[in-house]
């Protein structure tokens, strides 16, 4: 009966539209008072305790980092590299946008981010050339999941938090499989492009001006390695290097490509603020939540059930993989991780996969929640951008999804690609 109340609270009232964060809380306080097993207060101590983490203050560092990376030219410079990269076969425009996501997706740590920084520019720049409108933001709406996965990511964060595992390792880990799920959606892309005929740029492959191009991106190119270097040689944290992301993206866009002016700082750090609270406090009502489950013995019921459908490793990570999908749906990818690692974490090291592994299954598949409606964010930052109707946009995204679902299911039971540079 506990179990129903709160899951029974928690859909109300996200059918309620009351956002997601807010209904998280509320839900936990019903659940509370109905229980009395609990102090009041317990929600309150959830939400304080939760982000008085040191891992954390690496989330609005890495917010802060993307806002002013979105706004400094570093975005225009990662397609100059791209297009010279790729611009010139069938669909190079759209392919290019792909490998432009991916390449910010290693500085911004965020998916809505990814695509309001790329598809401002892109999408126009697509149609102009005679895209699909929609199609273009389907592009743009698809890659952008990316952010998550490609390191820096805020969702591990908030995994590795929640799991106890090292940031830097899932950070590492997460770097073939988003190239993998990059060179999954351009592959698709190709294939729309031949089919429609949408051609490429025309103009011939020159090493000089791709060497020119990544010359004046050298420092947005250099961002993803002075994180992950710093990181993994021992220099400085995953929190300290979101630090040392926003310094290297105020010096770059205000004193080397000079497109960011003092004057805009003001507004980059109300947006970011903004954004941070948001996120924050649906990660203190999402642990509440959580440590409520846990109180409960709720994910002991729930592992018990996975494992009484059947003890194969392939059908058990089957069910998780569906249940990923279906949850990312409805609910936000921070607040869905914080509630179902707890659950989910001990039945997949119990079958023996490894913590990183299953947290970068795990983000994976709740990315595909940034696709699909009716939450699928990028989907109405996209939306926004392009001005599309928002069900013709869902229909163009369904073929992205099932590309994005199948490179889920490779990463799933090939856990080399998670693994293999960690090792």
């Amino acid at each position: 009966m506990t179990t129903a109340v709160l899951f029974g609270s928690f859909a109300l009232f996200l059918l309620l539209s009351v956002p997601v964060g807010i209904a998280l809380g509320i839900a936990t306080l019903v659940t509370i008072i109905y229980t009395g097993s609990l102090p009041i207060e317990f929600l309150a101590q959830g939400l304080v305790t939760s982000v008085d983490s040191f891992p954390i203050m690496a989330v609005p560092f890495f917010i802060l980092a993307g806002e002013i990376m979105g706004k400094g030219g570093i975005s225009e410079r990662l397609f100059n590299v791209a297009n010279r990269m790729v611009g010139n076969i069938t669909g190079g425009f759209a392919i290019a946008t792909v490998v432009t996501c991916m390449f910010f997706a290693a500085i911004s740590g965020s998916a809505p981010a990814t695509v309001a920084a790329i598809g401002g520019i892109m999408i126009p720049a697509m149609v102009k050339l005679g895209y699909d409108r929609t199609f273009s933001a389907a592009v743009v709406a698809a890659a952008g999941s990316l952010g998550v996965i490609i390191p820096p990511s805020i969702p591990m964060v908030i995994y590795g938090t929640s799991s106890a595992s090292s940031i830097g390792d899932l950070f590492i880990g997460g770097i073939i499989p988003g190239i993998v799920i990059g060179l999954a959606l351009s592959a698709y892309v190709y294939y729309y492009a031949r089919k429609k005929g949408y051609k490429g740029s025309g103009e011939k492959f020159s090493f000089a001006k791709l060497f020119k191009a990544i010359w004046d991106a050298k420092w947005a190119l250099a961002i993803p390695l002075i994180i992950l270097g710093g990181i993994y040689g021992g220099i400085f944290t995953p929190t300290e290097a979101a630090a040392v992301a926003v310094v290297v993206g105020l010096v770059a866009g205000i004193f080397i490509y000079r497109e960011l002016k003092w004057k805009d700082i003001p507004r980059i750090i109300i947006d970011s603020s903004l954004t941070t609270a948001t996120v924050l406090i649906i990660v203190g009502t999402a642990t509440a939540f959580g440590r409520l489950l846990t109180v409960e013995q709720i994910p002991n019921q729930i592992a018990e059930w996975m494992l009484s459908v059947s003890e194969s490793p392939i059908i058990v990570m089957l069910l998780i993989i569906v249940l990923l999908l279906i949850v990312g749906c409805f609910m936000d990818t921070l607040a869905a991780i914080i509630i179902l690692t707890p659950i989910l974490l001990p039945i997949v090291t119990g079958l023996g996969y490894d913590p990183i592994h299953f947290g970068i299954i795990m983000v994976v598949g709740l990315a595909v929640g940034f696709i699909t409606p009716p939450v699928g964010v990028n989907l109405f930052v996209a939306q926004g951008i392009s001005g599309v109707s928002f069900g013709g946009l869902v229909r163009a995204v369904i073929p992205f999804i099932i590309v994005m679902t199948i490179t889920l299911l490779i990463i799933t039971y090939v856990p080399q690609l998670s693994l293999l540079l960690i090792r």
